[in-house]
């Protein structure tokens, strides 16, 4: 099977250095248009953002510079999302391939990742799996999960290599 569009889900971990290497390979046997996508949310910083009525005795000030906090921490984790991004393009560029790269700020990476790829026209996604299960999958979630079986292409998933106990 060859695929033409190949749309790779990565971040700064080694999960995803090993999503970008499996994405090039692939792109660079079938010579395909690669699109590199991080979605950073709030919980990629640490952090959320529970808003708390001022009438509950929450001082507006104090409201305001936690928001401003937050906010400042979400942009440079878009700057530093987007610097690695840049990284991994020039890499692959190296090799021929023509590449893009997309780093949206959303609640959901799931859907962010489901989205643009269709929207990309992607034939493939590529994405990690730490694999998470039962309750810790519940609480945090499974991008993968949600990515197989919401895309609307073929899914690569990649799975975390476990140190052996």
């Amino acid at each position: 099977m060859s695929f033409k569009k190949i749309f790779a889900a990565v971040d700064d971990s080694d999960l995803g250095h090993r999503v970008f290497s499996q994405a090039l390979e692939l792109a660079v046997g079938d010579r395909a248009q690669v699109m590199l996508f991080n979605c950073v949310t709030v919980s990629t910083v640490g952090q959320t953002a529970v808003p708390i009525p001022v009438d509950l005795g929450m001082n507006v000030e104090l409201m305001d510079q936690a928001y401003q906090a937050q906010r400042l921490r979400l942009e440079s984790e878009v700057k530093h999302a987007s610097g690695l991004l840049k990284n991994y393009c020039d890499a692959a560029a190296k090799k021929g391939l023509q590449v893009e790269f997309d780093c949206k700020m959303d609640g959901d990476p799931g859907h962010s990742v489901c989205e643009a790829a269709e929207n990309w026209g992607a034939d493939l996604i590529v994405v990690g799996r730490r694999g998470r299960t039962g309750l810790t999958e519940a609480f945090l979630g499974s991008v993968s999960n949600y990515v197989v079986h919401h895309a609307s292409c073929s899914v690569l998933v990649i799975q975390e290599i476990k140190p052996e106990k």
